[in-house]
């Protein structure tokens, strides 16, 4: 059986009245992400397409930013996350936030319902899933975005072969020990991904706690 990606938020969780559910990452890094990946984004306009929003906060939180881009998030099969996405939309009252789409990484034919996009976004994705996600995820960059598009790609990364830092070796193995398909990737594997793609990566900035945002660009 393949191994589900990503993390279930809503296990053990107790939404919100209306759904919403929270990540507790979410509070740490979505300002730090956001100073990554706003500048860009706040100069564009057309589509966004989140995978695997999870709760839906990030979503949530940038599209009041960004009036000029429609965002919409997307999940696999959790109706949980779904609930908690609507509801996170809902709080926002933004009209540019879409209803959350159904992506499955692990389709390596994956198709959202829109058009060609100018941006995509994966927070914490490529180490709580199987490697094949990540090789659909920025296979579906090359596939999606619209010349000039960018792919932005938050988590722990090793460099090299190496971790950045203890911690982040001690994460791995703990990702490893939970389910052998998960792990911290390295930047090195994803940026020969995004060569394949035709999006190359072209920035790779340090956030806070040890962790990238990686910046692909579709050529």
């Amino acid at each position: 059986m393949t191994p589900r990606f990503t993390l279930d938020f809503g296990s053990g969780a107790t939404p919100e009245a209306d759904g919403r559910l929270h990540a507790p990452a979410f509070t740490r890094n979505h300002e730090p992400i956001w100073s990554a990946i706003g500048p860009w984004l706040a100069q564009q306009s057309g589509d966004v397409l989140e995978l695997a929003s999870g709760t839906g906060e990030h979503s949530a939180a940038y599209a009041p930013r960004t009036p000029r881009l429609t965002w919409w998030p997307s999940d696999m099969d959790n109706p949980a996350h779904f609930a908690s996405i609507r509801a996170w939309r809902d709080a926002a009252s933004a009209a540019n936030l879409r209803d959350p789409q159904r992506i499955d990484l692990m389709d390596a034919n994956w198709a959202m319902s829109g058009p060609s996009l100018a941006a995509m976004l994966a927070i914490n994705v490529t180490h709580i899933s199987p490697w094949p996600a990540t090789e659909n995820l920025i296979a579906g960059a090359g596939r999606w975005l619209k010349p000039g598009g960018r792919l932005f790609v938050y988590g722990p990364f090793m460099k090299d072969g190496t971790h950045t830092a203890p911690s982040n070796e001690q994460f791995d193995a703990s990702l490893r020990a939970s389910n052998a398909e998960w792990g911290v990737r390295d930047i090195a594997a994803l940026a020969a991904l995004g060569e394949a793609a035709g999006a190359p990566l072209i920035e790779t900035a340090a956030m806070p706690a040890n962790n990238f945002t990686l910046t692909f660009e579709k050529a």
